[in-house]
């Protein structure tokens, strides 16, 4: 039986997990039908999403639909939980964008709807809460159109919407449809201009295929409490809908989500696209690195749970739930690394909170609580920090709010977070060189010489490293070290932020047998880089987001005042219709205070959508932030630090300590 991967999506609270809920309900994957507000519905699983009545994690339940094996993949719709649809996007062939009847396109329907757009995925569209107050039918269509921007086609009506009697009833449709398919379709034209009655049966073939190409969203209405309008949405899905063709060869997959059984093992969610995968089968993963590059893990697959079959054997399609991967991680492809990581639809998060334990006692257990939260959640990116205390990234307040429950339900940690704040990052200003050369009559800590450049790399280029020595020059562990060393330093720049689109060539390299170790060159790198780095020097930048925000005529100098007042560049604005749309960049730091002001300055009609943008330096005082591998650029702080580090993780030194003093900027002798 093919299997569709189909999305549910939406603004939150529009009703994506009642209307999951009800599809698998009536096409009997449930015995009793779970409701939000009692926290009984089958994909929020989670006792907190079932006490906060929010999705929190994507969830994958599955039901038959005639020919077809149907996998709902239920999203989060809070924009704190924005990175868990980007990963859901990637598995899904077709989507359900579900809108409220009564608040109509919200801000996160346009955001949600530009990304389905742009990768392509059919889409369509169900307009939910047809039988609450203030509910709207066709009149919404117009909205629809207008502030989405696509072409849609309603494939029922909705009769008494607004009240608790609302229900839908069949919709001759072809007519209308063949005017808005006309616009793809030149038969269609023609038989409009003639006069001609098209045939019913060809408009349907031609919204079939319009609605696989991205040309035209088909519109439901329907209430998914009552279940008014679900039944033709389902045909809908049904005849709309294909699976995605394996176009590939070999074994390929990807795992959008990592969770945990009761035994803490983890288990991966993998979609695949092309091979087959069983149990007991050796894999081979490849995990996207920042600089487009990726990193290999293996594994041994010890069983798997095919979505919504008894079988042991997953094919192409499908989703497994896949135990035995230890190293997993959400993001994870399977199959050969041939081809780039896939671009980011959303930002990542550019928020930080520092967390601590109540009990002092609990640090190392609370770093290895995050540290298993980040393998679900690779972006909130966990690092230590000077005085006991883990960072973490975020994209809100709420998300912070989730991890501190989850550590305590899932690891009995109580944990205090500090408040949020920005996160910035560094980009090289020019190009600097140092080396360090062991020199017996000159001991040093280290029985090393590393000497390495640093240079800007273009913007998106990540960390691009080189070496210009010859590579037996030294044995492999010792290159491995350098680049796991350079690689860690650079996520502390001279201010302590993170090095991005940077070029770092080993221009020089030497050890003396058999007293050199792999741990003298992880211990000397990080000094010769930041002496390089300093030398080239840092700008301290800051995440962008690139905004389009319409707004009405009237409402346009207070928008852009705002905007002022936000050190926002607004880079254009054109006037559509009876309002003015404009376009720029704003700190992603600040975009949440823009999303909030403006239904304030536009009383509730305007509308703010964003996606990544460039960064830009900092305006102002760049700040700081403490250095969490004992600051090698300070030696004598440095040597403390290694000291004080754990006899297996500290770095083995020479006999002698008599400090490191043969290094020296510029050309270095190759």
């Amino acid at each position: 039986m093919p299997t569709l991967n189909l999305g549910i999506l939406a603004h939150v609270d529009a009703g994506k997990t009642s209307l999951t809920e009800r599809l698998l309900f009536a096409h009997g994957a449930v015995a009793t039908l779970g409701s939000v507000d009692a926290g009984s519905t089958t994909t929020d699983s989670g006792a907190l999403e079932r006490e906060r009545g929010i999705t929190i994690r994507s969830a994958v339940a599955s039901f038959p639909l005639g020919a077809l094996r149907v996998n709902l993949i239920d999203t989060p719709g809070h924009p704190d939980f924005i990175a868990e649809v980007e990963r859901a996007l990637a598995v899904l062939d077709g989507a359900v964008l579900v809108l409220s009847a009564v608040e109509g396109v919200q801000a996160q329907t346009r955001v949600l709807m530009r990304s389905l757009r742009r990768l392509g995925i059919p889409t369509l569209i169900f307009v939910n809460k047809v039988d609450r107050t203030g509910a709207r039918g066709d009149a919404l269509l117009a909205d629809i159109r207008a502030k989405l921007r696509v072409g849609v086609v309603a494939l029922n009506a909705v009769r008494d919407a607004g009240t608790a009697t609302a229900r839908t009833v069949p919709r001759a449709w072809e007519h209308e449809a063949a005017e808005t398919l006309a616009d793809h379709d030149d038969d269609l034209l023609a038989q409009l201009l003639d006069g001609r009655a098209p045939d019913p049966a060809y408009v349907r073939e031609v919204l079939a295929a319009q609605t696989a190409a991205g040309h035209v969203h088909p519109v439901f209405f329907g209430s998914a409490t009552t279940g008014a309008g679900t039944a033709p949405l389902a045909d809908g899905i049904a005849m709309l809908l294909r699976p995605r063709p394996a176009t590939a060869t070999g074994t390929r997959g990807l795992v959008f989500a990592v969770e945990r059984d009761p035994g803490g093992e983890k288990v991966a969610y993998l979609r695949l696209f092309a091979g087959a995968v069983r149990a007991r089968q050796r894999v081979v993963l490849h995990r996207p690195r920042p600089d487009g590059t990726f990193g290999e893990i293996r594994g041994r697959v010890s069983t798997l749970e095919v979505v919504g079959s008894t079988g042991t054997e997953l094919a192409a399609g499908a989703i497994a739930r896949v135990h035995g991967l230890g190293g997993v991680r959400v993001g994870d492809r399977l199959g050969p690394a041939d081809g780039p990581a896939p671009a980011p639809q959303f930002s990542p998060p550019s928020l930080e909170s520092l967390v601590r334990p109540r009990d002092p006692a609990q640090q190392v257990r609370l770093h290895a609580a995050l540290t298993a939260l980040a393998d679900e959640d690779p972006l909130i990116r966990v690092r230590t920090v000077p005085g006991g205390g883990t960072s973490v990234l975020l994209y809100g307040a709420v998300q912070r709010e989730v991890l501190a429950d989850r550590l305590a339900r899932d690891f009995a940690l109580a944990a205090e977070f500090g408040e949020i704040r920005p996160v910035y990052f560094e980009r090289p200003a020019g190009v600097g060189e140092h080396v360090i050369a062991l020199d017996p009559r000159r001991p040093n800590d280290f029985w090393a010489t590393v000497g390495l450049r640093v240079e800007p790399g273009p913007p998106g280029s990540g960390l691009r490293y080189r070496r210009e020595v010859q590579p037996g020059a030294v044995p492999k562990a010792f290159h491995r070290a350098t680049e796991e060393a350079v690689r860690r330093t650079l996520e502390q720049g001279l201010s302590g932020w993170e090095v991005v689109d940077c070029t770092v060539t080993v221009i020089r390299t030497g050890f003396k047998a058999p007293s050199s170790t792999a741990a003298d060159f992880r211990g000397l790198t990080p000094v010769v880089l930041l002496r390089a780095l300093r030398e080239a020097g840092t700008r301290v930048c800051e995440p962008c987001q690139a905004f389009e925000a319409e707004v009405p005529a009237g409402a346009l100098s207070a928008v852009l005042g705002r905007l002022a007042g936000l050190g926002a560049d607004v880079t254009g604005s054109a006037e559509r219709e009876a309002s003015w749309v404009v376009t720029g960049l704003v700190p992603a730091r600040l975009m949440h205070e823009l999303t909030a002001a403006l239904p304030g300055l536009t009383h509730g009609e305007g509308a703010v959508w964003s996606r990544p943008g460039p960064d830009r330096p900092l305006r102002g005082p760049a700040p700081s932030r403490p250095r969490a591998d004992g600051n090698p650029l300070n030696y004598e702080e440095y040597r403390r630090f290694l000291s004080a580090r754990p006899p297996q993780a500290a770095t083995p030194t020479a006999p002698s300590s008599g400090g490191i003093s043969a290094g020296h900027s510029g050309r270095a002798n190759r």
